[in-house]
């Protein structure tokens, strides 16, 4: 064989080795759509960010009213839900990819599912986990028995899980059914037999409109509020856990990671933060709360499979 007939045969095998790599690759892409019923920067920069940490799949966006009808999308697509609006547009076809809801409460999902649990959703709850926020007032309020928790028809399904989560701590709940636009004598009620109230992460709730009444209430009987969420820590109550985009963002790409089979079909991310208002704790006498500390000893309680 001549020199020239070895160097032509070598570099078609390197052709046919860089193409053959350059398949495999193209081939183990994934199509990765996100969809939501609105655009927005927040949006936009949870897009980007999960785009850079995935440079070898196709990561788009897409608005949910520019898309087709979910069944008419291929199925080896990963499709992500980023709002309630765009779950409503999913749950009107059973057909269709697997599919990841972000940013949906229990509460929510429950309004729209009750008890039902569509075999190709997995649902990543965006409140935090009542076992958690316990555990937080157990460690902020070593001395609370008494949690007050007010609740409407949409959250009284987490009376009971509430109920079996605080057992073990030592804590009772205290429960009270409550419309914020009719009479106030509920909450003061609930506020007169608890050492904590503890907010569930219902809208309807917990809004603008009711926060004053609830913490100006709150405040005058010294009583702490506990969540709902990370925004109305801001506000006035004293912390809540809560995961932020970051923490989203390792969930979701290790899911990513995994064939859609294999998603659950619900949880929450399992990381997460605390943050407390100092100005709350030194109004309510209690010591300054080091929300790291909190957090790392938290983490620690929890068990992860």
């Amino acid at each position: 064989m001549s020199m020239e007939t070895a160097l032509n045969l070598a570099f078609r095998r390197l052709v046919s080795l860089v193409t053959g790599l350059l398949l495999a690759s193209t081939a183990g892409a994934a199509d990765i759509l996100l969809t939501a019923t609105e655009d927005s920067p927040v949006v936009q920069a949870f897009v980007s960010d999960l785009a850079r940490r995935r440079p070898d799949d196709s990561v788009r966006f897409i608005l949910t009213g520019q898309l087709t009808e979910p069944g008419r999308i291929p199925e080896a697509t990963r499709l992500i839900l980023l709002d309630a609006g765009s779950l409503d547009w999913r749950l009107l076809d059973s057909q269709g990819p697997a599919t990841l809801v972000l940013r949906i409460s229990r509460i929510q999902a429950h309004r729209r599912l009750a008890e039902k649990r569509p075999p190709n959703l997995s649902l990543l709850w965006s409140d935090p986990p009542v076992s958690r926020q316990l555990k937080l007032i157990r460690q902020l309020l070593p001395q609370a028995r008494e949690v007050g928790v007010l609740f409407d028809s949409d959250s009284q399904f987490l009376l009971k899980e509430l109920r079996h989560a605080a057992a073990p701590l030592g804590l009772k709940i205290v429960s009270q059914p409550w419309r914020p636009a009719a009479d106030h004598r509920p909450l003061h009620s609930l506020l007169n037999r608890s050492d904590v109230l503890l907010g569930l992460d219902d809208v309807e709730l917990y809004n603008a409109r009711t926060a004053k009444n609830l913490l100006l209430s709150s405040f005058a009987r010294q009583l702490a509020l506990l969540g709902p969420n990370a925004g109305f820590v801001k506000a006035g109550s004293l912390a809540s856990t809560y995961s932020d985009q970051l923490d989203w963002l390792n969930t979701l790409d290790a899911l990513l990671d995994t064939p859609p089979d294999s998603w659950p079909r619900a949880l929450y991310p399992r990381h997460f933060k605390v943050v407390s208002n100092a100005q709350v704790a030194r109004s309510l006498g209690i010591a300054p709360i080091n929300d790291s500390a909190v957090t790392a000893s938290l983490n620690d309680a929890e068990q992860w499979p």
